[in-house]
C-alpha cells in the first residue's frame, strides 16, 4: 500500500545548487511524485536533484508567472493535487502533519486549495513582525483549479474555489547573502514597475483585491491602496508604519537590514522606476 501523500510537487529551479538538496530532504519519504522543471542550469543542481527520485523538465524561463503555468499545463502529474514550491522553501513538520491529517481523513468535494503562511528566513533570522508573517500563500490546490497570477512581479497562485486556511508554516529562505539580496531586489524593482503601470493600461489576470475577501484578497486590496497615496511619500509612511507601528523593530540587527532595504530602498527604487517610465513615454 503507498503510504505517500497523494500530492504532486512541482519545484522550479535556476542554479540551485545551494538550496535543491535541503529542499528535497523535507520532500523525501513523504511524496513519490516531486518534479524539477528547470530553466538552464548551469551548476550542480541538477546533478544533485537527480540523487532523489525526481522527474526533470526543461523550459526557458520567461517570467514568474509564465513558468508555473507553462508547468502546470504540460508537465506530466500522477495526482490530481499540486504542490507548488520553490528551491528555497523548506517544508516544516507542522505543514507536512497538517496535510497529512487532511489527506487520511478525507478532503471535501467543494475544497479546492489550501492557503499557507510563509516564514521569511534572512541572515539566518525569522523575520516575524513588521507586518510581514503571517502572510499567506495559495500552495495547495485541485488540479485546473489553480493558476499563476500573469504578473512578472510578485506573483501568487489564484485559486478558483473554497480553500483551507493552515496553521503550519513554509519557511522560505529569502536570500543567501546581500549581493544576491539587491541584485534580485534591483531586478524587481523593474518588473514592479511595469506592473504597477500595466494595471493602469491593460486586464490582467490577478487576485481579486478585496477588503473583506479571504487572506490574500484582503493583502491584495492593501498593496493597491498603498499606491493611491503620492509617490514617494508613500514609501517613508511605509516604512514608519512597518518598522515602527508593525514593531519591526524587534527582529534584532537582522530585521533592521532587512525591513531597510526591502521596506525602504526597493519601494523607493520602485517609485524611481515609475517615476523615471513618465520621461521615456
Amino acid at each position: 500500500m503507498n503510504s505517500k501523500l497523494p500530492i504532486t510537487v512541482i519545484i522550479l529551479t535556476f542554479n540551485e545548487e545551494n538550496n535543491i538538496v535541503d529542499c528535497l530532504n523535507t520532500l523525501a519519504g513523504i511524496f513519490d511524485d516531486i518534479i524539477i522543471v528547470d530553466s538552464g542550469s548551469t551548476d550542480k543542481t541538477l546533478e544533485l536533484a537527480n540523487k532523489y527520485e525526481v522527474n526533470v523538465y526543461h523550459n526557458a524561463f520567461i517570467n514568474y508567472g509564465q513558468q508555473r503555468n507553462w508547468a502546470l499545463l504540460n508537465v506530466a502529474t500522477k495526482y490530481d493535487w499540486i504542490l507548488n514550491i520553490d528551491a528555497d522553501h523548506r517544508l516544516t513538520p507542522e505543514f507536512i502533519a497538517e496535510i497529512t491529517m487532511y489527506f487520511k481523513k478525507g478532503i471535501q468535494d467543494n475544497i479546492v486549495g489550501f492557503m499557507a503562511s510563509r516564514k521569511t528566513i534572512f541572515l539566518n533570522r525569522w523575520i516575524k513582525h513588521g507586518g510581514h508573517y503571517p502572510v499567506y500563500h495559495g500552495v495547495l490546490f485541485r488540479k485546473g483549479f489553480g493558476s499563476c497570477e500573469e504578473k512578472e512581479y510578485d506573483q501568487h497562485f489564484v485559486i478558483d474555489g473554497k480553500t483551507i486556511v493552515l496553521k503550519g508554516n513554509i519557511i522560505d529562505i529569502i536570500a543567501d547573502n546581500l549581493d544576491t539580496f539587491t541584485t534580485r531586489h534591483n531586478k524587481w524593482a523593474t518588473l514592479e514597475a511595469r506592473d504597477i503601470l500595466a494595471l493602469k493600461t491593460k486586464e490582467i489576470k490577478t487576485i481579486r483585491p478585496d477588503k473583506k475577501g479571504n487572506l490574500m484578497e484582503r493583502r491584495r486590496y492593501q498593496r493597491l491602496r498603498y499606491y493611491r497615496y503620492p509617490i514617494f511619500l508613500r514609501v517613508f509612511i511605509y516604512f514608519f508604519y512597518r518598522y515602527i507601528i508593525k514593531l519591526g523593530f524587534l527582529d534584532g540587527k537582522q530585521g533592521l537590514v532587512f525591513h531597510f532595504l526591502q521596506g525602504f530602498w526597493f519601494r523607493f527604487l520602485v517609485d524611481a522606476k515609475i517615476y523615471e517610465k513618465k520621461f521615456e513615454s
